[in-house]
């Protein structure tokens, strides 16, 4: 059992984690569709690029910054997910004690969910989360019942400094109202690399036209794009792992001289594909309204 844990595992539940573990090496196969039997299995640990690391699952994208002064984590994902978490960062030889500060991508249960429970693990790390997301995480059911721990909360382009790195916060809402995405840079082979996680795409089913509850949600979606246009990463990342091929690009990783997750040239037809995706979709719900 996890220390911290207020619902003990059961044995099921361990033995379904430890397959999961074992069936890691088998998901490093190209991955751009959307798969979500993936969400809960182990994806292999490792370190991208600089002192970003991969900690996720094989759909749930998580990372872990690393410093000389603690590390950030950015995603926390369900709490039934946490000792795949945890497993993931000791296989890279860190601890999830020496997790400082937590951020998110957005207010959604399959990313943040365990907030609260990763937050006791680390021993008291700070959670930062989007201003305009508080009311999404405050509403937020937990399997264990622990309420979303906010320490402190942030607007568009505040800035996250800690042991020497600095994440600036960007809001890309649409997908909910406080969806973050992250920006920062890291040193690799004597230069610089601008990296983006970005916060989420347009789901399918989203309701652009009569969203009584959210009734800005194509506006949101329209200046979400806006700003994705003006950003020009060189490492492209996001919250889950058919949006830049993650399993595809670990394949590949080690296996020549560049590193496959340098793709700006990935983040810009990700941008083209939201937008084409928003203009359909808007178009055919204004021709053809949604019930309320």
């Amino acid at each position: 059992m996890l220390q911290g844990m207020t619902a003990p595992l059961t044995w099921l539940r361990l033995l379904t984690l430890a397959a999961a573990l074992m069936l890691a090496p088998l998901l490093a196969t190209a991955q751009t569709t959307e798969d979500r039997t993936q969400d809960r299995v182990a994806f292999p640990a490792h370190r991208i690029i600089g002192n970003i690391h991969y900690v996720g699952t094989g759909t749930l994208n998580a990372y872990l910054m690393t410093t000389p002064e603690g590390h950030l984590l950015i995603n926390t994902n369900f709490e039934e997910t946490v000792p795949l978490l945890r497993a993931s960062i000791e296989k890279l030889g860190f601890r999830l004690a020496d997790i400082k500060v937590i951020l998110g991508s957005h207010a959604h249960g399959d990313h943040m969910q365990a907030n609260a429970v990763v937050k006791e693990l680390t021993g008291d790390a700070q959670v930062m989360v989007m201003e305009a997301d508080v009311p999404g995480l405050k509403a937020m059911k937990t399997p264990s019942g622990k309420p979303q721990p906010i320490d402190r909360t942030l607007g568009d382009g505040e800035q996250v400094r800690f042991g020497g790195t600095t994440l600036t916060a960007h809001l890309t809402p649409g997908h909910t109202r406080g969806c973050t995405t992250w920006e920062t840079t890291v040193q690799e082979g004597g230069r610089s690399y601008n990296v983006v996680i970005a916060c989420a795409g347009l789901q399918e089913n989203a309701r652009l036209v009569n969203n009584q509850n959210y009734p800005e949600i194509a506006a949101d979606f329209a200046r979400t794009i806006k700003k994705y246009r003006t950003m020009k990463p060189d490492v492209f990342l996001a919250s889950h792992s058919w949006f830049f091929d993650l399993a595809g690009k670990y394949k590949r990783l080690g296996t020549g001289a560049t590193n496959p997750y340098v793709d700006p040239a990935g983040f810009r037809a990700w941008v083209d594909n939201m937008e084409r995706n928003y203009n359909t979709m808007l178009a055919e719900q204004q021709k053809n309204p949604p019930s309320n």
